[in-house]
Parts: structure tokens; C-alpha cells; sequence
């Protein structure tokens, strides 16, 4: 569906089905209620999971700040030639061009119903500057859900995976094991474990998202519109608790 959307599309050229099928999606999202949404979890917690569920019940778009700052270097944006002047030096991109993309994304159809954010903001200053911009837009977040999951059952999670790297299969040592240990059922050949989702590379990667994070939360919990998702339930559970913090 996403050729249909960019602008150099002729619609002539869309197949009527298509068009039909886009124009229904529409009518059915206008009658929804608006949501900006933000989702706040560590690495595994299954925010991966529950977002595309967000989007499509709710009509909203799914922004990733990573992915974004990559199409506005790549579209070369005013925004995306200043983004890529950063990275060239090896600096961060500065917290008001992250916004100031956020709020240029903001303005496309997609995100007419509003949006679910992933990964942004990571800091109190950034927050506040997107609580400025929204307000600028006579909105503000609604809700923030924070997968809420004990740093053990994560470490289970993720250092129990294992990947046959040519066919992209994964198992799990407890919840998807291979029938020989370390090996691939297909093939038979050798299992490898991604190195961030080793023992050591987990630990720093949660010490820093606690300590990054927690700021961010208390900020939206003094707004009162965090919702704590139990995030070690099975996805289909964690569903019904998003369902029932964003009704």
C-alpha cells in the first residue's frame, strides 16, 4: 500500500481494489477517536509486538525516530541536511531536530488519527520539548505505555535466543528449543547467539534504559497518563491491557 501513498503515484494507476480497500480502511478510521500514544520498554519487552496491533486498531502511525531521521537524510529535507551535518561530525542530532521531524511527520494522512512513538523521548528535556510542540498543534499525549517487565525474565528472554544465521530461523533455549542443542533442525548446522543478546551486552543495555527512562516516566506520571503494562504476560494478554489503557 505504501507506493500508493508517495506522491509520484499517478492514482489513474492505483488498481480499483486498492483504492477501495484504502477508502474503506478511512472511512472505518474516521470514526475512531484520536490518540498520540507513546511506548516505553526495554529491549525484548515486546513493545516490537504490540505496536503494529496499536496502529491498526487505532488508525495511528507508527513513528520511529531512528527510521525517521534516516528517510530525511536520505529525502535530503532541510531538517535531514542539517541531521546529516551532525552525524557527519559524529554528533548527536540535536533534540529539536528530532522534534522538528516528528512535527513534519505529523502532517501526512497517516497520521491524521495520531501517532504511537518508539524511542523517543529518552530524556525529561526531550519530553517537554515534544509536550511544546504538540501544544503548538493544540494536542498533547494521551497515553504512555510502559511495558513494565523484571530485568531476570528479560535476561531469559532474550539470552535463551539462538539464530541459524543463513535461514534467519530462531529458537529459544526454554520456550522454542532446537531438537539437538545448538544446532539448526533443518540443516544441521551450528546456532549463533547475536552479540546483543549476550549476558554482558544485555546488562549494560538495561542499566542504561533504567537510568534514561525512569526520568521520562516520573515526567508523564506527574501528568497522570502512564498505564503499567505487566509485560512478561503472553502477547495476546498484554493486547488486552493495552486495549483496555487506550479505551
Amino acid at each position: 500500500m505504501a507506493s500508493a501513498s508517495s506522491s509520484s503515484m499517478n492514482l489513474e494507476d492505483v488498481p480499483s481494489v486498492d483504492l477501495m480497500t484504502e477508502l474503506l480502511r478511512r472511512m472505518k478510521c474516521s470514526s475512531k477517536p484520536d490518540k498520540r500514544v507513546i511506548l516505553v520498554g526495554p529491549p525484548g519487552s515486546g513493545k516490537g509486538t504490540q505496536s503494529p496491533i496499536i496502529k491498526d486498531e487505532y488508525c495511528l502511525c507508527h513513528l520511529a525516530t531512528g527510521d525517521m531521521l534516516r528517510a530525511a537524510v536520505a529525502a535530503k529535507s532541510p531538517l535531514g541536511i542539517k541531521a546529516k551535518e551532525a552525524m557527519d561530525k559524529g554528533e548527536l542530532v540535536s533534540d529539536d531536530l528530532v522534534v522538528g521531524i516528528i512535527d513534519e511527520a505529523l502532517k501526512k494522512p497517516s497520521c491524521q488519527k495520531g501517532f504511537i512513538l518508539d524511542g523517543f523521548p529518552r530524556t525529561e528535556v526531550q519530553a517537554q520539548k515534544l509536550d511544546e510542540m504538540l501544544e503548538q498543534r493544540g494536542v498533547k499525549v494521551d497515553k504512555v505505555l510502559n511495558f513494565a517487565i523484571e530485568d531476570a525474565i528479560l535476561e531469559e528472554r532474550i539470552t535463551g535466543r539462538w539464530i541459524h544465521p543463513s535461514s534467519g530461523r530462531t529458537y529459544h533455549n526454554k520456550f522454542a528449543p532446537p531438537k539437538v542443542p545448538g544446532v539448526d533442525d533443518v540443516t544441521g548446522e551450528s546456532l549463533i547467539q547475536r552479540k546483543d543478546d549476550t549476558a554482558a551486552v544485555l546488562k549494560s543495555r538495561l542499566e542504561a534504559f533504567h537510568k534514561q527512562t525512569e526520568p521520562v516516566i516520573d515526567y508523564y506520571n506527574k501528568k497522570g497518563i502512564v498505564a503499567n503494562l505487566p509485560a512478561e504476560k503472553p502477547p495476546q494478554e498484554v493486547t488486552a491491557d493495552v486495549k483496555k489503557a487506550l479505551s
